[in-house]
Formats: C-alpha cells, sequence, structure tokens
C-alpha cells in the first residue's frame, strides 16, 4: 500500500468516525465535510473529480429538500399533531395495539414516499403520538427507524440507495415485485416480531384511551394533501424512470410556498427549521467515497465478485452478508456506490445483485450510522430532546438485523 493509499483510508477511517461518534458534540456534517476538504488541501483528491463526486449526489440532494420542505411544513401546522390523536384514539388503549399502528404506518410512508420521508416526515409525528398516549417513546421511535429499512425495498423508490445501486436505471416494475416481493414481506415480518420481543416489557399494559383530535387549519390540511401528492408523483416519476429528485424538490418547495401563504407566514421562517446540514454531509460522503474508490478499492471487489459468480446462490448470500456489515462501518449511500461501480465491471448474475441491494438497504439496521435515514431519524428525535446512542441502537440492532437479513437473502435466493 502506497503512503497515499494508507492516508486516504485513514482520512475516510476518521470521517467515518466522527461522523458515528460526534466529538465535542459537534454536527454530523462537519466530520464528513473536513474529510473531504483535507482530501482537496493534502492533493490526495484533485478538485475536479471532487466536484464529478459532488455532482453525483444531485437527484438525492433535490429529494432530501423536498421531503425536508414537506416535513416542516407538516410539522408547523399541526399535521403531526391531528395523525398522533388518531393513531392513540384507535390504539384503544393498548401500548401494542400503538405500536403496530405506527409500524404500520412506517412500513406504508416508506415504500410510497421513501426512507427518508418515514424518517423525516414521520418521526415528529411518533413523538406527538408518544406524547398523547403518555407511553414510552422508545419503542415506538425504533418502530419508525427500523421500518424505514426494513420496508425500503419493497418498490424502486422506497430507498435512494436503490437508485444508486442500479445506476440510476430501474428494473420494470413487474421483475422488482418477483424479486423483492418475498424477501420484503420476511424483513418486515421479522424485524416487527424482533422489535415486539426486545421491547415487550415497554409494551405491555395500557394508554390514554381516547384523547381530543385538533381539528387541522386549511394550511394543514394543504400541508397533508402536498405529501400525498407527492407520493403520487414519485410512483409516478418511478414508473417512467424518471429521477424522482426534482420533482421532490418541486413539490416540497410548492408545498412550503402555498402552506405559508395560507397561513399568512413567510416561507423563509419555515426554511430556517429544516435540518440543512444533512446536505453537506452527504457531499462530504460522496467525496470520501470517490477518494476510497481511487485506491483500486472498487477493481478488488469487482474481481471478487466475479470470482464468485460461479455460484451465483452462496455469493449471494456472502455478498449481501458482507455488504450489509460494511454498509454500517461506512454508511449505506457511500458502499452503495462502491458496490454499484464494481457491479458495472463485474456483471455478476441478477441475484448477486439483488443480494447486494437487501444488503445495503436492510443491513443499516445494526447501527445508527448505517444510513441516511437513520442519521436523519437521529437528528429528528435530537431536536424533539431525546437521544440514542451507537451502544443503544446496537443493541437492538444484533437482535432485529441479523435474522431479517437472513430471512430476506433466503427468500431471494430461493426465488431465482
Amino acid at each position: 500500500m502506497s503512503s497515499a493509499t494508507g492516508a486516504i483510508w485513514a482520512i475516510a477511517s476518521l470521517s467515518t468516525a466522527g461522523v458515528i461518534a460526534r466529538p465535542m458534540r459537534w454536527p454530523e456534517w462537519i466530520w464528513a465535510v473536513s474529510g473531504a476538504a483535507l482530501l482537496l488541501v493534502t492533493g490526495l483528491m484533485p478538485l475536479a473529480a471532487a466536484g464529478s463526486a459532488v455532482a453525483k449526489g444531485l437527484d438525492v440532494y433535490l429529494f432530501l429538500t423536498g421531503m425536508m420542505l414537506l416535513s416542516e411544513a407538516a410539522r408547523q401546522h399541526g399535521v403531526f399533531d391531528w395523525i398522533a390523536a388518531a393513531a392513540v384514539n384507535h390504539a384503544s388503549g393498548s401500548r401494542a395495539r400503538l405500536f403496530t399502528l405506527v409500524y404500520a404506518t412506517g412500513a406504508v410512508v416508506t415504500v410510497f414516499l421513501s426512507n427518508d420521508a418515514t424518517a423525516v416526515v414521520l418521526t415528529p409525528a411518533v413523538f406527538a403520538v408518544a406524547r398523547k398516549a403518555r407511553a414510552e417513546p422508545l419503542p415506538l421511535l425504533f418502530a419508525c427507524a427500523l421500518i424505514a429499512n426494513a420496508a425500503s425495498f419493497v418498490l424502486p423508490i422506497s430507498n435512494p440507495a436503490n437508485l444508486v445501486l442500479y445506476g440510476g436505471h430501474m428494473p420494470p416494475l413487474g421483475p422488482w415485485l418477483a424479486a423483492f416481493a418475498l424477501p420484503s414481506i420476511a424483513a418486515i415480518g421479522a424485524t416487527y416480531v424482533a422489535l415486539r420481543w426486545y421491547f415487550r416489557r415497554d409494551l405491555a399494559g395500557q394508554c390514554a384511551t381516547v384523547v381530543e383530535r385538533p381539528a387541522l387549519s386549511r394550511a394543514g390540511q394543504a400541508a397533508l394533501l402536498a405529501i400525498v401528492l407527492t407520493a403520487g408523483v414519485l410512483i409516478a416519476a418511478s414508473a417512467l424512470d424518471r429521477p424522482l429528485g426534482l420533482p421532490t424538490a418541486l413539490a416540497g418547495l410548492a408545498c412550503a410556498i402555498g402552506v405559508s401563504l395560507q397561513a399568512r407566514q413567510s416561507p423563509l421562517g419555515l426554511a430556517r427549521h429544516v435540518a440543512w446540514g444533512v446536505l453537506p454531509l452527504v457531499a462530504g460522503l460522496f467525496v470520501i467515497v470517490e477518494a476510497v474508490a481511487r485506491t483500486g478499492a472498487i477493481g478488488a471487489v469487482a474481481n471478487m465478485l466475479t470470482q464468485a459468480s460461479a455460484h451465483p446462490a452462496s455469493a449471494a448470500l456472502a455478498s449481501g452478508t458482507v455488504l450489509a456489515l460494511v454498509s454500517n462501518i461506512m454508511n449505506n449511500l457511500p458502499a452503495g456506490l462502491v458496490a454499484a461501480s464494481a457491479v458495472a465491471l463485474a456483471h455478476p448474475p441478477r441475484v448477486i445483485v439483488d443480494a447486494l441491494l437487501i444488503g445495503v438497504d436492510l443491513g443499516p439496521n445494526l447501527s445508527i450510522t448505517g444510513s441516511l435515514a437513520t442519521i436523519l431519524w437521529l437528528q429528528v428525535i435530537r431536536r424533539e430532546g431525546e437521544n440514542v446512542g451507537f451502544a443503544t441502537f446496537l443493541k437492538v440492532g444484533l437482535v432485529a438485523m441479523p435474522p431479517a437479513l437472513l430471512l430476506a437473502l433466503l427468500c431471494r435466493i430461493i426465488a431465482g
């Protein structure tokens, strides 16, 4: 290994560790951007290459911008409180039933709006649910976090990482469902069972039976309608094999402006409450992974995939498992980028590519920094005054992720 290669891997490792540990409680984006900047300053990463790496994430930036604007508009105008009251009343005083309602809602939001939307849009509603129901919030919050990844390969639009792994070109919806319907059911079901068991004591007993359901203002109704219409737009864009970022950003911008005008407020006031730090975080990760790719790591991974393709079933199980674990070390977005580049070189059988997608989507349920959705979820709960440490999340992840991953991979291999 050359000194330059060693330096790149050292910077990438330290940046990832900073994102995970947040030394001095500095935001995650500072560590990712600092790592990218250090690569540029030291000459380890050419400026043009860094610019190209940042540009690769344009669709992701646009998608996240739209989702964050939609979420903030809904939060400010009472949509989450309205949803929370409905959930509590339907739970009829049962904590376990309330948990199931939250989990099922998270599955629907993830499937039709993406796992990032579940983190950004649903998590504030879950906090409102816990407050109104006078229930322990952690089981409900973990339901929100883990279903965001467990249901993220039901449809192509369910996770932006799906676009990354398939190079921006999704397989037709029919073959997609044939490949992923059964693995998705297995992942969603296994994760639910694991969470119910882990939080069995917290979910025993009763919660509030009936709470007053606040009336939605006209601005709140407009925000809710915007979220529903955005889901329809994303499904249509996916069916037409169109990028998802621009329509999502336009929908979020239109929602923020329209809702603010309806409430006779400035849209800038709404925008000031959005967690914009996630955008430089993603951009920094793109630069870091591009630097790692330039060390020859992608070629090595491609060679391994080529050699393993002689035994597709065992290779699918191994590659999906390895990528799931790697996603927790370097985040699934850069891990997916590396895997996508290797796939483009190696051209492995479809079952191996699908197993890689399952690993990159479901693997992040092991740790708190495994996916962008989980990092977004963490930012949201911190904003609400709650916090979940790395060790706490890992304890839950060790129970929930391995069985779900194994079942999903076996289901995909059996499907052929």
